[in-house]
């Protein structure tokens, strides 16, 4: 066990144990989870509380933990069942990066990177591994998902995705993505074996070189390379007729509490995620080769380096300025939730003035362009499609404004971006301590009197 993943763990059981000594009550979404668990527990598996909008994989978890490891279902041994899923987390990603990488894994699965211990501290997943949710056992599941079917063992990731779909449903998007990168990979790093004819060959260029055309060319290269990859989807296409099945058995994708969480098209979901990713990764994004001066250079001539360029530049701020005005959601519990950070950023940014919205659009587009331009230096432009309609085919239909939704997208699109140099590492480190240290320092001591604890 390498000597960084031990503080690492030591870190957060210190964490946990604090928690339970200052939070003794289920809080915010608890109060739902940990009754629902308990009953599991009891054996009562047809009690369901209507207001539990996921599936009930959090509960069986807890259910499979008290039989196998004794583990009792109070609320302190729940909130570590959540916990010991945000211990495996750095093990996970380890395997995913080393694969974006194209290295060996450590030999040891528990001496994970540095890398991988930076983006486990990334702080909305590390928040919430402390408290009875489903986030991180969710975000667990679908990197071994990923990691699984990066590895040729599809029907294990087959059977890992069908189980992430029960922490979250939106996951059998990420099942999706998991059979398309990893056959990406594989068509672009195959070659042909000794005295072998000449294999067809997927046209997929460099994301930051690539032109719209060669979106044609590569749908026109598809059929060629099809019969190679069809026979491995076998599983992801099982697991996608379980999730048709549910959702036609359901009536629809969410559970329960269904009118508070109707699919609608949210396009600015999209930009807040944006500036999230932006907030957060920002040590990355300026790590790039000439920095930042370089960043910026790259940025006007995507903008403003030709006539063109500069029309299709205005044309695209219009047209995020026109979705703006027409898809913006106000939601009810956005609006009246003081505990959160985000009724506070959209009271005092967006309700400040009724032009604040619109006069943010020139962020949303230079953000877009920022990650664009460091993802694309170091991915091919399937796999940065790929995971933009992922990214869009789960963000677009959610109504609430809520940092956890961008969670599993940020951290794929971090994990794309590779060649981080160490610097950058070890301060995109300090800047996930610092916010993790303020966040949880502001939840466990200073409540406020009749709001309560502040929280993501």
């Amino acid at each position: 066990m390498s000597a960084s993943y031990i503080v690492y763990c030591a870190a957060c059981i210190s964490v946990l144990k604090e928690l339970n000594n200052v939070v003794t009550e289920p809080y915010m979404d608890e109060p739902f989870h940990v009754p629902q668990a308990q009953a599991y527990c009891g054996g009562d598996f047809a009690t369901w509380d209507p207001k539990i909008t996921t599936p009930p994989g959090l509960y069986i978890m807890s259910v499979l933990f008290k039989r196998v490891f004794m583990f009792k279902c109070s609320l302190p041994m729940l909130r570590l069942t959540t916990t010991l899923t945000l211990l495996a987390l750095p093990i996970v990603l380890t395997r995913l990066l080393c694969f974006y990488r194209r290295i060996r894994p450590p030999a040891s699965i528990l001496a994970p990177t540095l890398d991988a211990i930076v983006l486990s501290l990334f702080p909305i997943a590390w928040f919430f591994g402390f408290l009875y949710y489903t986030e991180v056992p969710s975000l667990v599941f679908v990197v071994a998902t990923i990691v699984a079917a990066s590895e040729d063992r599809h029907w294990l990731a087959g059977l890992l995705g069908l189980l992430s779909c029960t922490f979250r449903q939106t996951n059998i998007i990420w099942t999706l993505y998991a059979y398309a990168t990893s056959q990406l990979m594989y068509l672009r790093y195959r070659r042909p074996g000794p005295g072998s004819q000449d294999i067809a060959k997927l046209h997929d260029p460099d994301a930051d070189q690539a032109r719209p055309v060669d979106l044609y060319r590569s749908v026109q290269s598809l059929p060629g390379v099809l019969p190679d990859i069809l026979s491995v989807f076998v599983p992801y296409a099982f697991v996608l007729s379980v999730f048709v099945s549910f959702v036609v058995w359901n009536r629809g994708i969410v559970l329960g509490d269904k009118s508070n969480h109707i699919p609608v098209l949210h396009v600015p979901q999209v930009y807040y995620f944006l500036t999230f990713s932006t907030a957060f990764g920002w040590p990355v994004l300026i790590s790039g080769a000439g920095g930042i001066p370089l960043m910026l250079r790259k940025i006007y001539a995507r903008t403003f380096g030709s006539k063109f360029r500069a029309l299709i530049t205005l044309v695209s701020l219009a047209a995020m300025g026109f979705t703006v005005k027409l898809y913006t959601i106000h939601h009810p519990f956005l609006l009246s939730d003081n505990r959160h950070y985000t009724f506070y950023v959209w009271h005092r940014i967006y309700m400040f003035h009724w032009l604040a919205p619109y006069a943010l659009v020139p962020a949303y587009f230079v953000c877009a362009l920022a990650w664009f331009l460091r993802v694309g230096s170091e991915q091919s432009m399937l796999q940065t499609v790929a995971l933009s309609i992922c990214v869009l085919a789960t963000l677009l239909p959610t109504p609430l404004l809520e940092p956890r939704y961008f969670m599993i997208p940020y951290l794929l699109m971090r994990m794309q971006i590779v060649n981080v140099p160490s610097w950058a590492l070890v301060l995109e480190g300090l800047w996930y301590a610092a916010i993790n240290v303020v966040t949880m320092g502001v939840f466990l001591y200073l409540p406020r009197e009749g709001v309560g604890r502040f929280m993501w």
